[in-house]
């Protein structure tokens, strides 16, 4: 796999995962710890992308 390419499905998780945030908070019933767990995942894979486009 390319750097490009696996920089192109990190973005795509990337997406995913906001989107998966966003309804949590939507959702009355999500624990925080759950958000928090997303997000933590979330910016892991932004700092991989920023790494990976930097190098």
């Amino acid at each position: 796999m390319s750097i490009s390419s696996h920089i192109a499905e990190l973005r795509r998780k990337h997406e995913h995962l906001s989107e998966k945030v966003e309804m949590a908070q939507r959702s009355p019933g999500t624990d925080d710890l759950e958000i928090a767990t997303l997000k933590k995942q979330k910016l892991r894979l932004k700092e991989e992308i920023e790494r990976l486009s930097h190098a």
